[in-house]
């Protein structure tokens, strides 16, 4: 096979040096088109210059097929004897490999067999290829080469070709439906020096002009919080952040998100804004509302249930779980309910960690269809605004769908004495050996103390999102060009 490989290289590049000494420039500097492939097979009867790479030829002695394609579509091309001279028919036959970038130009008609064609006239050679594409009809099927050659899987798989184009019409719409409901963009920092916004382990770095410990970003929260203070009512940004935590097929450290934050909002408007927003996402960039994930059809029109996180968590425990402040006696309350073994909970150093871990494998696992989650615990988001009929409870909610986390939202914390006693409470769990804690982060503090109007906020991940979507087994399917080892 590496034999194989190595001998067409050498043709290719022999190619390559015959045409530069028939003065032929192999890497031309540009092409003029008149349209493009897609809009080409809207042209039936006229004359068109199209280019693209070839993806299939075929020549039976004085006449042949082949195609070509972009990313958006392909079409066929057919060269005859009668529309060349010998010199350009022989040179198309020798010169001109599958892989190659070229320029056609000639009469867009149709087949007896109803393909739509270009007659080709004449045929320029743009882009001498080196090495083969992978075989035409089962593309690339190796996962570790479909993830570090991308480039190689677009090209020949039309699975993922349909994934990152939608990706790129669900990002512009996003903008585009936040922007015209009056939100406004803005760019916060990716290099920071306090680890806020959310609850995960940070990447670290150092800045030498400055000689400071900088992390990552893994949240714009704070940032965008400010912003409100600041008098933008409606403010957004969407984004990478950045958590230095395992990987798994539904975690990369490297992710994209939006984060938007409304002035005088509560998170009863995020819900309905959310529902709003993903009813005509789905109808604009899917043409559907309904995917098909783990075999299972998930409709996302009409109501979405609701599920109160801390009764169905009372349920489960059979105690007030909220009044419980020493980690070890929640344990063996969950041990003792046969929810768990107690070698599982050994990585739930907090009250709230254990929670969490609880909540997720058996409470949100279950959950197919959209559901809302709401009544979340004061501990799991120090960020959060307290019920105020029980501040033991936070105004949050999330949104479920085939057991996997699709948004989070809240009404913002703004009282700025709460919020520095649940920052250090954050720091006490983080000396107890929990590495996925905030920081006490005064220049936010010092902004909420300036004064902040009410607000909800909301994080949605676009990956985790399209892996949904598309029912795809790992979140790599989903990102263009995602971290490997090696």
């Amino acid at each position: 096979m590496e034999e194989t490989l190595s001998n067409e290289i050498d043709i290719r590049r022999q190619k390559v040096e015959e045409l530069k000494k028939m003065g032929e420039i192999p890497y031309k500097e540009r092409f003029e088109r008149s349209c493009t492939i897609h809009e080409a097979r809207e042209k039936l009867g006229e004359h068109v210059k199209i280019a693209g790479r070839i993806i299939f030829r075929r020549i039976m002695g004085k006449f042949g097929f082949c195609q070509i394609r972009d990313i958006y579509d392909k079409i066929q091309i057919s060269v005859g004897r009668n529309e060349f001279s010998e010199e350009d028919y022989n040179f198309y036959k020798k010169m001109v490999d599958i892989g190659d970038f070229i320029g056609v130009e000639g009469e867009v008609y149709q087949t007896q067999t109803g393909e739509v064609t270009v007659k080709a006239e004449k045929i320029v050679l743009l882009s001498k290829t080196m090495r083969p594409l992978p075989e035409k009809f089962h593309g690339v099927v190796d996962q570790e080469i479909k993830y570090r050659q991308r480039y190689l899987d677009l090209i020949t798989n039309e699975d993922s070709r349909k994934i990152f184009l939608t990706r790129s019409k669900i990002v512009s719409f996003i903008r585009r439906f936040l922007e015209d409901n009056g939100f406004i963009e803005v760019e916060t920092p990716i290099l920071q020096t306090s680890v806020s916004g959310a609850s995960a382990k940070p990447f670290f770095t150092h800045h030498n002009a400055l000689d400071l410990q900088c992390n990552l970003r893994i949240a714009v929260e704070c940032y965008l919080k400010q912003c409100i203070g600041a008098g933008i009512d409606r403010v957004f940004e969407l984004g990478k952040d950045f958590r230095n935590e395992g990987m798994d097929p539904s975690h990369l450290q490297e992710f994209t998100q939006v984060e938007w934050y409304a002035s005088y909002w509560n998170f009863e408007d995020n819900i309905k804004f959310f529902k709003r927003l993903i009813e005509e996402l789905f109808k604009e960039c899917l043409g559907t509302t309904k995917v098909m994930y783990q075999g299972q059809e998930i409709e996302f029109a009409g109501e979405w249930p609701r599920i109160d996180y801390v009764k169905t968590m009372r349920d489960l425990l059979g105690c007030d779980f909220l009044d419980i402040t020493d980690v070890d006696q929640l344990k063996k309350i969950v041990v003792d309910r046969k929810l768990f073994k107690m070698d599982e909970l050994d990585e739930c150093k907090t009250i709230r960690t254990l929670i969490d871990f609880v909540y997720k494998r058996k409470i949100r696992a279950p959950i197919v269809n959209p559901t809302i989650l709401y009544n979340y615990p004061a501990s799991l988001i120090p960020l959060a605004r307290r019920n105020d009929k029980d501040d033991r409870i936070i105004d949050v909610f999330q949104v479920v769908a085939g057991g996997a986390e699709l948004v989070k939202a809240y009404s913002e914390l703004v009282d700025p004495i709460v919020q520095r006693k649940t920052l250090e409470q954050q720091l006490e769990e983080k000396n107890a050996g929990d590495e996925e804690t905030m920081d006490v982060d005064e220049d936010f503090l010092l902004a909420m103390e300036h004064g902040m109007p009410p607000i909800s906020g909301l994080g949605f991940g676009i990956d985790r999102f399209l892996q949904f979507i598309f029912d795809c087994p790992n979140i790599r399917d989903v990102v263009l060009f995602p971290m490997m080892k090696g």
